[in-house]
């Protein structure tokens, strides 16, 4: 189970990352296992550090958060590269002492965090769900990850570099380096999580259909405010208001495996129509390109069957086969 698991998550975080987006096209699919390094290597690194010392998902999405500035900071540098691919990467939205777009910023980090990190561990953990708060890898296995990861941001640092004949300001680099190390000390100091026994009764909660609706919108919102100062305001309010309200939710009595796949439905189906807009932007006559992005949407629709599927199957288990899981777990957490 836990190869399966780990094989999973290295795949999942480079097709979402990239190739659902329609960063890449599917032409290029061939390449998915060189970037398994730089984001399933990553993916997998930010999990199991935090599942390994007790944490859950604040520490999972602010290492994910580091792991974004690391790569577009420190790695890419398309933070900073005013052309970066060809691309006008400060628009009308700069910082000018970083020499940095607040606009793209805001993107860069946010695509890391949630749709490359946080939605293929949370779609791999709702499949292996007895493995859920526990590491995946043993010593080696994690040491493995952590050369494989660096191994990832050294070939990507140095093929952009010869391709685009750039490299950041010092202090630029610095920012970006103690940005990184502030967000992972900030992870590793919010307490343990601690297992508590389930609550009687349940609380009021949105349908999971509800949450999905919601979080599509939201991320649409994300992924469509213009590129300006009052639509980089509204974006920041409207994610900061949805990792509030996300985070409300999932501590009241009740929530589950249902309401956390509304949320990656959202989460993948927003990819999936942003991928058409970013071809229609930069690839309109890419009949190749166009073909893939409705593979890779179809594909993420049958992900999200599969996943509901499992998850009903699993709930379809007898009630006291279920109990009897939440009594071990508070046992062992006891011990």
């Amino acid at each position: 189970m836990r190869f399966w698991s780990v094989l999973l998550l290295l795949l999942l975080a480079p097709w979402v990352g990239e190739y659902l987006l329609g960063n890449i096209s599917i032409e290029r699919l061939p390449l998915l296992p060189f970037l398994v390094p730089l984001y399933g290597c990553g993916a997998l690194l930010v999990r199991e550090l935090a599942r390994r010392t007790g944490r859950g998902w604040p520490t999972i999405f602010l290492l994910a958060t580091a792991y974004g500035v690391i790569e577009a900071g420190l790695v890419d540098q398309s933070l900073f590269n005013q052309t970066f691919e060809g691309l006008d990467q400060v628009g009308v939205t700069p910082v000018p002492w970083l020499g940095i777009s607040a606009y793209n910023a805001a993107a860069f980090l946010i695509g890391h965090a949630v749709w490359s990190i946080g939605v293929p561990i949370a779609l791999v953990e709702l499949w292996f769900p007895s493995r859920r708060e526990g590491p995946w890898l043993g010593a080696v296995g994690l040491s493995v990850t952590a050369v494989g990861y660096l191994l990832g941001c050294w070939l990507i640092f140095k093929e952009l570099r010869d391709q685009e004949n750039f490299l950041a300001a010092p202090h630029q680099l610095l920012v970006a380096a103690v940005t990184a190390v502030a967000l992972i000390t900030l992870g590793f100091l919010i307490p343990r999580r601690r297992l508590s026994p389930p609550a009687d009764g349940r609380s009021w909660l949105p349908r999971p259909w509800v949450i999905g609706i919601v979080t599509f919108v939201t991320a649409s919102v994300h992924a469509a405010v213009p590129e300006s100062w009052l639509g980089f305001g509204i974006d920041v309010v409207t994610t900061s208001t949805a990792a509030v309200a996300v985070a409300w939710l999932a501590r009241r009595p009740g929530w589950g495996d249902r309401q956390l796949l509304g949320l990656l439905a959202g989460a993948l189906l927003t990819y999936a129509w942003l991928a058409f807009v970013l071809t229609s932007l930069y690839g309109p006559d890419d009949r190749l390109r166009w073909i893939g992005n409705g593979v890779f949407a179809v594909m993420a629709v049958l992900l999200l069957v599969v996943t509901r599927w499992v998850v009903a199957r699993r709930e379809l288990r007898p009630a006291d086969a279920r109990e009897g899981v939440s009594e071990r777990r508070l046992a062992e957490h006891g011990r």
